[in-house]
């Protein structure tokens, strides 16, 4: 725990960076939206993933890890998981169906993210296991005439909030103009959204007491968070498409339902994801999931290890636009494999702290450019045979959430290692033959399949030979 810390945060609340205070520093509390499982997460999904996991892990050194409550919600429940149930198992009942779809795609988030480098979220609720709570609150909505039912459906009145907005800035006025009024003839503002609507015979639902339905999608969080994290918490995150409208809703939800203040007193969004300067799409062919880029070759010719696109997601302020290419993917795997060649040599990594001045760029609105600069600095001392400064960079490495050596086994895994061993017992036949010839001729086939030989002599005065690959 280190409580000297000073932490400032952009909120998009109040749209300015300010220190950061949580409510109780012996529960600071995080909720980011997690995906809706109904296809397997894209890279854009991956970026909050990572930079919010960044977040977690800088909240648990300041305030200690059992002192840091971090709730990603699954969002489970949704037409889009219907839609793909009835299109994927056409033979079974739509809620087999359903958990089928469901199930295959969070657990396939979960490997993905893990391999990622992220943490596990302290708890990871599913929108199915709170529909209770919805329920209560979609109750006191109505209670306080914050809400009313219509057509089968129970909808938010955003009229009676007289600062509905607040987050994305726009005016209730706005939402109006152009508004389809016939189309949703039975909202009193074309501005409402629904909280809870009727399902039919084949679609999934619950008992409640406006008739047998399934919840709106923003009145899942709201539920969630309130459940795990109270009605006011310190840190609610997410992308900066979910603004408007699913925050500020959430707000509308969880302010009106309980009289509260806030709902979270900070709001962070990451920037959007573009891959080689387009918007991502799968009409451009350019949609690519996580899990593509990890076992596949669809990007760049080739598979990129978790590492190098955790790197490459933090190499641009979270809240900048992100140009993701393979030009970036490269140019973060050099990085990677250089402060792993210098940090795999640490032995003692654990017990050691991470940089100070790391740290200090990354308290200062997750500046992960700034860690990164004092990262390439502690290297460079630690490339002189500094093995203090070896530790530090090993364990900041870690901090991040970075291996120190998995691009280095990847390398020599790809090698077929016996041969490589015979060409050398090959050359030392060869020098002890005087057919130099032959020798160089052996060092100069290694090389050039990427094997860099060195020669030494060891007590004996025998020449002795090592390889490793060429950088």
């Amino acid at each position: 725990m280190s409580m000297d810390v000073t932490l400032r945060l952009y909120n998009t609340l109040t749209r300015e960076k300010s220190v950061f205070t949580p409510i109780d520093a012996n529960n600071v509390r995080l909720y980011v939206c997690g995906p809706t499982v109904y296809d397997f997460a894209h890279i854009g999904n991956a970026r909050p993933a990572i930079v919010f996991d960044v977040l977690f892990r800088l909240l648990r050194y300041v305030y200690g890890a059992e002192h840091v409550t971090y709730v990603r919600n699954i969002t489970d429940v949704d037409d889009k998981i219907n839609a793909r149930a009835v299109r994927d198992f056409p033979g079974l009942p739509l809620n087999e169906a359903i958990r089928e779809v469901t199930e295959k795609t969070a657990r396939q988030y979960f490997s993905d993210v893990t391999a990622l480098g992220c943490l596990e979220p302290t708890i990871q609720p599913r929108a199915t296991e709170n529909i209770a709570e919805m329920q209560t609150l979609i109750g006191a909505l109505l209670q306080r005439q914050h809400a009313y039912a219509a057509a089968g459906e129970v909808l938010f009145d955003v009229g009676s909030m007289p600062d509905y907005g607040k987050l994305s800035g726009r005016n209730l006025d706005d939402n109006l103009a152009g508004a389809r009024i016939a189309v949703d003839a039975h909202k009193k503002n074309p501005a409402d959204f629904v909280l809870w609507k009727q399902s039919s015979a084949d679609e999934p639902g619950w008992d409640s007491p406006w008739g047998r339905g399934r919840p709106g999608w923003h009145i899942e969080c709201s539920a969630m968070s309130e459940r795990y994290l109270g009605q006011v918490f310190d840190i609610h995150a997410g992308g900066l498409d979910l603004i408007f409208p699913h925050h500020e809703n959430e707000i509308a939800q969880s302010r009106c339902a309980h009289g509260t203040h806030a709902m979270a007193n900070v709001w962070m969004h990451n920037g959007f994801l573009q891959v080689e300067g387009q918007k991502m799409s799968k009409s451009l062919d350019n949609f690519i999931t996580i899990n593509e880029l990890l076992a596949t070759d669809k990007f760049g010719g080739r598979a990129w290890p978790g590492d190098v696109l955790r790197l490459a997601m933090l190499m641009t302020h979270y809240r900048e636009p992100i140009d993701f290419s393979v030009a970036r993917l490269e140019e973060a795997e050099k990085k990677l494999r250089d402060w792993q060649t210098i940090a795999s040599t640490s032995q003692r990594a654990a017990t050691t702290p991470p940089d100070a001045s790391v740290i200090e760029a990354l308290s200062d609105d997750l500046n992960f450019h700034r860690a990164s600069v004092a990262l390439d600095v502690i290297a460079r001392k630690a490339s002189r045979g500094t093995e203090t400064a070896v530790d530090c960079l090993a364990a900041t490495m870690t901090f991040f959430g970075f291996t120190l050596d998995s691009l280095l086994k990847a390398d020599t895994t790809s090698v077929d290692t016996a041969s490589v061993e015979t060409a050398i017992a090959d050359r030392l036949a060869a020098f002890q033959a005087k057919d130099f010839a032959k020798a160089d001729q052996i060092r100069a086939g290694l090389l050039a399949q990427g094997i860099l030989l060195k020669d030494a002599k060891n007590a004996a005065g025998e020449r002795v030979t090592t390889w490793e690959l060429k950088r």
